[in-house]
């Protein structure tokens, strides 16, 4: 069953680039902007990370953390954020069992979707953006949310 806009992000543990485990849960009181996408160190998902990389200052100014999520190994993650200056959390979901929970579509059947989940401070998920190829959109989107909770919470 896909997580849908409303519903509380469903919490879960992972390792990290770096070794650590992360668990969602453990960023309650800021927003999370968490992005699934297929494979590190490929064409689109080099774009995808490297915008949300360029725009991670505004992000953090947002009060919101990123991560990424996808099936590669955390040395592939380390490689991958190493080679792009990637500042922000990449965790290794080999299983696809976070994705699974998550409820993430495959494109054409067999490619790992690429979407992105915005959440905020109180852990529920207030956008997705599901796109395949519009990289710079998973920012664009993210961003544009996180404007909006802050005017709702600050009003």
């Amino acid at each position: 069953m896909a997580v849908k806009v409303g519903d509380i992000a469903p919490d879960f543990t992972l390792p990290s680039q770096s070794g650590t485990s992360v668990k969602l849960s453990d960023f309650r009181g800021k927003s999370v902007v968490l992005f699934f996408y297929p494979k590190d160190d490929t064409p689109g998902c080099t774009k995808e990370s490297c915008a949300f990389r360029d725009q991670y200052e505004v992000f953090q100014k947002a009060g919101a953390e990123v991560i990424g999520v996808s099936a590669d190994s955390p040395e592939s993650h380390q490689r991958f954020a190493a080679k792009y200056q990637l500042p922000f959390t990449l965790l290794s979901d080999t299983g696809n069992q976070v994705r699974k929970l998550y409820g993430v579509p495959a494109t054409l059947g067999f490619l790992p979707g690429r979407v992105t989940y915005v959440i905020d401070r109180q852990g529920v998920v207030q956008h997705i953006f599901n796109s395949q190829f519009n990289f710079q959109g998973h920012v664009d989107e993210a961003l544009k949310t996180l404007q909006q909770i802050g005017a709702r919470s600050e009003g």
